[in-house]
């Protein structure tokens, strides 16, 4: 009898990401919370080194691979919100607790309400508003709820100084070699341009994929390396945005990022011909992501064969990249930057009003019901249901089912190791054992909740409080049960799907934006060129995130799902569509004129999305 397949949101809380182990994130999470906490130990202070250690422990979550300077504004950001959220945390915690009577407890709920919807709409705004809004009100609970000596002040600091503390680590510690094997540290004469080695290899990145992408012009899996390289130009630039500074080193690797720009169009023109491209059409861009990732001379570049507009263009792009690799002056780009209008707009928009009432709603019927029920780690209720109720971890049924399982064997395992280990050294090196798993277990949500449950437990007991496992699971199940509810109770985007139609009708006012400048006389105009490769850049990035949305929402439980019908034909209609645009726009840098076979494939596109 054939297998019946899983449900899709069973499905996805069984996957497990696979990567390789992260051994420079592996290092620096050993050398970070448990140290801090020996620290505090040793000088007399237990409860400032629970505090530094949280502050490692929240930075060593959002501690991902990539570059190092950008590491300032991802981990340093949600840093000092977590910091803000601790003082406004301890302000409140007066009326949090048994003493503070029924009406005491309103006030509780009621902030947490409030703080709730508007770290939630915060966090609509991009990752690393995610990340603060959601360490902001973890901190605030743990502020509000978590009995230490120390002021509100001083706890902010300390849990600051915990995160500059892992920061100082990844800017510090070398990185591994390159793919090449050749070390990407720091090299005599090179100054500190071995600080920018993640800038490097998301760069490079962007130019390997191009090469594929060619190699991959003519057959089936032509539009998954479209799509790898989108990904690649998302991360370079994101990477090359992280990094503020404006020496030497960023604006050469600027450079090399904006010649892509035209790579990147030529071979996507290619891929959309569906005919094969001689092999050495693809040599040309992979020498130059050597050249990225070594800083060694690019050296002759093996020239196209120039039969038609798609591959004339290649051997113009590359002809123009040879030259910015040699100091040549680089195609000029837009910057990007986010106002504060836009980021106002995002955060008032549907997306984070949605978001900010699912957050807020969690947040504030958590801590109403910890307030009923008096637990004496009150505040992991709240804090619990803030990370299960963020989209980005997975489907909410997944989130769920990973956090409840994650839990229990987190809380087994810190039980039996509790009776074991002396104190508070074997707790010490347990949360120094548990920071170092922390890079590894990102890899599967369970996994990952697993290893902060005895992390946060150590934590918990070194600070003088007894042993809380079973508490733990009973107030990490309350937290699931209430975010279920909250999850899937009908609001004011439910008709349109939620996030996923937000992300959809996104991608297709870039798409459309993208379409009318190509076909536009003057879009043509090398003046105009760089123009064009940020609206394509817009529609490719806004198409990713419409689709990684929809995969999301369909992975969920059938109540949800059901809104995002439809969705992913629209996603796939708007990619041909983009596709075919950029065809046509070199075909247009080509002739000089839109050809009618594009304009009519473009025409039936639009139609049919219309439809």
């Amino acid at each position: 009898m054939p297998r019946r397949p899983l449900p899709p949101w069973l499905g996805h809380a069984l996957r497990a990401q696979r990567a390789p182990v992260p051994w420079p994130a592996v290092l620096r999470g050993a050398l970070a919370a448990g140290p801090l906490l020996l620290a505090g130990v040793l000088a007399g202070s237990p409860s400032s080194g629970v505090l530094l250690a949280l502050g490692a422990m929240l930075a060593g979550v959002n501690d991902r691979p990539g570059p190092r300077l950008a590491a300032l504004t991802r981990l340093g950001g949600p840093a000092l919100a977590g910091g803000a959220g601790m003082i406004v945390g301890t302000a409140l915690s007066p009326f949090a607790g048994e003493g503070g009577g029924v009406g005491y407890g309103v006030v509780i709920v009621a902030a947490f309400a409030v703080l709730g919807l508007l770290g939630g709409a915060v966090s609509a705004v991009g990752p690393v508003a995610s990340a603060a809004g959601t360490q902001v009100l973890v901190t605030v609970a743990v502020g509000a709820g978590m009995p230490l000596p120390e002021p509100g002040w001083q706890r902010a600091l300390l849990f600051v100084g915990g995160a500059a503390w892992l920061i100082a680590l990844r800017v510090a510690l070398p990185s591994p070699a390159a793919r090449t094997g050749k070390p990407t540290g720091r090299r005599p004469g090179r100054g500190l341009g071995y600080l920018y080695d993640g800038e490097r290899v998301a760069v490079a990145a962007v130019y390997e994929a191009v090469a594929q992408l060619i190699e991959a012009a003519g057959r089936t899996d032509s539009r998954n390396r479209r799509a790898a390289l989108t990904a690649a130009l998302d991360q370079a630039q994101d990477a090359l945005r992280g990094g503020r500074g404006g020496g030497a080193a960023t604006r050469k690797l600027r450079a090399q990022y904006a010649a892509a720009l035209p790579l990147a169009e030529a071979a996507t023109a290619l891929a959309w011909t569906g005919k094969t491209v001689p092999g050495r059409a693809a040599e040309g861009p992979r020498r130059l992501a050597a050249a990225v990732r070594t800083g060694s001379p690019v050296g002759p570049l093996p020239a196209p064969a120039r039969r038609d507009a798609g591959l004339r263009a290649l051997d113009e792009a590359l002809l123009r990249a040879a030259e910015v690799f040699d100091g040549g002056r680089a195609p000029a780009q837009p910057r990007h930057r986010n106002s504060p209008r836009t980021v106002l707009r995002r955060a008032a928009g549907p997306g984070g009003r949605e978001y900010g009432l699912r957050v807020g709603l969690s947040f504030g019927a958590s801590a109403a019901v910890a307030q009923a029920l008096h637990p004496l780690h009150w505040y992991w209720l709240p804090a619990t249901a803030v990370f299960l109720v963020k989209p980005d971890l997975g489907p909410l049924a997944s989130r769920v089912l990973c956090r409840a399982a994650g839990t229990v064997a987190g809380a087994a395992a810190f039980a039996g190791l509790a009776a074991l280990l002396p104190r508070p050294a074997g707790l010490v090196a347990l949360v120094a054992l548990c920071g170092a798993l922390i890079p590894v277990a990102t890899r599967h949500f369970a996994a990952q909740t697993a290893v902060v449950t005895v992390l946060v437990l150590s934590l918990v007991m070194v600070g003088g409080e007894p042993q809380a496992s079973a508490g733990r699971i009973t107030e990490t199940l309350l937290a699931c049960a209430i975010v279920l509810v909250a999850g899937h109770l009908p609001g004011p985007g439910a008709h349109r799907g939620g996030g996923v139609r937000v992300r959809v009708a996104a991608a297709r006012e870039a798409a459309h934006a993208y379409v009318r400048y190509v076909l536009s006389e003057d879009s043509g105009r090398p003046q105009d060129r760089a123009r064009r490769w940020a609206l394509r850049r817009e529609a490719y990035r806004t198409l990713a995130q419409a689709r990684a949305a929809v995969d999301l929402a369909a992975a969920e439980l059938p109540v949800v799902a059901r809104h995002s019908d439809g969705a992913r034909r629209v996603t796939v209609v708007l990619e041909r569509l983009v596709d075919t645009t950029t065809a046509c726009a070199v075909q247009v840098d080509d002739t000089g004129s839109v050809p009618p076979q594009c304009a009519q494939r473009i025409g039936g596109l639009l139609a049919e999305l219309a439809a």
